[in-house]
């Protein structure tokens, strides 16, 4: 006797009948539909907070109110974890149950039939459920190539699946309901035993468990073992800083290839730039060599013009410490004895991380550490001591306290970011304004002595921001090559002048002036040669010893203040 197509519909379980108690579903079901539905939306209002972060972000923006703060990047990838754990035992569980006639494709043909509205609806659902299968598989495919450094359009797919799943959310809820109700809805929160069918295996839900932990096991042990690793041997000669690779110090070494992504300007617009990483050591000092991709040369950094009204700055973000159209290149080097999340849990996404701290003034977030460590941080900066042999040594540490403008506001507030103790020999040739100022003439601190010279030596000017710089060209001004502001000066130099707003004065001093660095653009790479001592004498560093594992993060800045390239898994420095 055939069965009713009511009952054939249902995967074999016959429809309540009236009166019966309310629907309820199997309690294996149950488990691994909350545990995912639980690992996704954390999954999701972390990710729309990194998505957040972007500058041509829209939906992230509108739903910003309900997005995390803080350390967003440890949960979001154990969320991750847990959707794939459920996503394999879920797999296993429907075989071993046998239930995969409950969302069987071929119940899809009801749609072309003549059939009640509920079983419609209930084949709508399947669909439904497939796209969502669909939707997660690709949601975790561009999510492993994030988190092995693609970027690009795999980001693009990644939040486009992203909001495709917010939608399909709300479309579950509603078709469910018009299947049948609340009852429908509410039999997910009714879980009951599993009734056993000729097919079904023993044990189905604690294999799928054993499966789910399994596979995520697998998955972070397969991270963890093949993360890149960069060998440090020693060598009798140590290298020429020159930002050339052609000592012999360099041959033969195979560099540790990072794919860092999500930065600004770079590879067409795609954010994208791959790092090349070297390093030798002799008995005293630590040499590395960073080689990374940038279509420009960029060394106008906040250049100042002169108009009828006064001197202006060119720029479109700095009153927010954002600047991503006249900003130099720069290159930073983090090294921590932590491999967490978050770049060794120094990174905190939000406009206020910290409850008792001020935001950035930009409101992306802060970098600081949470249980009072030092991460060792080290940034090149091409126009401000980059090209004079220097890198700025500084460090993440706690956070710091916030003064009175910084807790209006009005100042800008970086937590623990900050530089080692000492003296740099840079300043910048204007007097600093609020968020919302540097729209108007700026204030300066000093004129060239002979205009006509500092324009010379600026080289080809192109206020083109994408335009690339000259080579040798100085786009900051020393000392000894101007004099205080006065007006009487300022009057004969022409309208339409433009002048670097970096000054170079003195020299480095203290902490901060252990690292020395010499750079080198040609051909859309630059490369960037440095050095330290293996052993520091500031508790803000980290030493190159082999007693300890260090790991290392490396950012590109293509003419940009913060929006820097990223990579989740950091290189493992080891020494033979």
């Amino acid at each position: 006797m055939d069965t009713p197509i009511e009952t054939r519909l249902a995967g074999g379980e016959a429809p309540a009948k009236q009166g019966a108690q309310r629907p309820r579903t199997d309690f294996g079901t149950f488990l691994i539909h909350w545990v995912m539905a639980t690992a996704m939306i954390i999954a999701m209002i972390t990710g729309f907070r990194i998505s957040w972060d972007g500058e041509g972000a829209r939906f992230s923006r509108w739903i910003a109110g309900i997005l995390l703060q803080g350390d967003i990047w440890t949960l979001h990838f154990i969320s991750a974890c847990v959707m794939f754990a459920c996503a394999s035992g879920y797999a296993i569980y429907l075989s071993r149950a046998s239930l995969f006639g409950r969302n069987a494709l071929g119940r899809l043909r009801i749609l072309r039939l003549k059939a009640p509205a509920t079983l419609k609806w209930q084949s709508i659902n399947i669909g439904l459920h497939w796209g969502f299968y669909l939707l997660t598989l690709v949601m975790m495919g561009t999510g492993i190539l994030l988190y092995l450094g693609w970027g690009g359009i795999v980001v693009d797919i990644h939040a486009a699946v992203a909001i495709a799943l917010v939608v399909y959310l709300f479309l579950h809820v509603i078709g469910h309901f018009m299947q049948g109700g609340w009852g429908q809805i509410l039999r997910i929160f009714l879980p009951q035993k599993l009734r056993d069918g000729p097919m079904t295996k023993a044990y189905p839900l604690a294999v799928a468990l054993i499966v789910g932990i399994a596979t995520s096991a697998a998955i972070t042990a397969l991270d963890f073992g093949t993360r890149d690793r960069l060998a440090i041997p020693q060598v009798t000669k140590a290298p020429n800083l020159d930002g050339v690779l052609d000592d012999d110090a360099w041959k033969g070494l195979v560099p540790a290839r990072v794919r860092t992504q999500q930065g600004v300007n770079l590879a067409g617009g795609r954010g994208e730039s791959r790092v090349e990483i070297r390093a030798v050591r002799d008995n005293e000092t630590i040499y590395f060599a960073f080689r990374w991709e940038d279509p420009t040369r960029s060394l106008k950094r906040l250049p100042l013009i002169k108009r009828a009204d006064g001197w202006h700055m060119l720029h479109n973000r700095a009153d927010t410490a954002d600047e991503t159209a006249y900003y130099e290149d720069k290159f930073a080097v983090l090294f921590s004895h932590s491999d967490a999340f978050g770049s060794g849990d120094t990174t905190f996404m939000g406009p206020k991380p910290l409850a008792d701290k001020p935001g950035a003034l930009n409101g992306r977030g802060l970098h600081y550490t949470r249980d009072g460590t030092i991460a060792d941080l080290w940034q090149w900066k091409a126009s401000r001591g980059g090209h004079l042999g220097k890198a700025d040594d500084m460090h993440i540490g706690p956070p710091y306290p916030a003064n009175a403008q910084q807790s209006a506001g009005t100042e800008r507030y970086s937590a623990g970011y900050l530089q080692d103790p000492g003296k740099a020999f840079y300043i910048y040739n204007y007097l600093g304004q609020p968020p919302g100022g540097y729209r108007g003439p700026v204030t300066l601190r000093r004129l060239p002595k002979d205009h006509q010279a500092m324009t010379a030596k600026m080289g080809r000017i192109d206020l083109d921001p994408t335009a690339t710089d000259d080579e040798g060209s100085q786009w900051w001004l020393f000392d000894e090559e101007t004099v205080p502001y006065s007006a009487e000066l300022d009057a004969k130099i022409p309208v339409g002048t433009l002048m670097p707003s970096t000054l170079i004065s003195g020299v480095y001093e203290g902490d901060r002036d252990d690292v020395t660095a010499a750079p080198k653009w040609r051909d859309g790479w630059w490369v960037l040669e440095v050095k330290r001592k293996l052993k520091s004498t500031s508790k803000f560093d980290v030493d190159f010893t082999a007693g300890s594992a260090i790991y290392m993060w490396v950012s590109v800045f293509d003419r940009n203040q913060t929006r820097h390239t990223r990579h989740v898994r950091p290189v493992k420095l080891e020494f033979r």
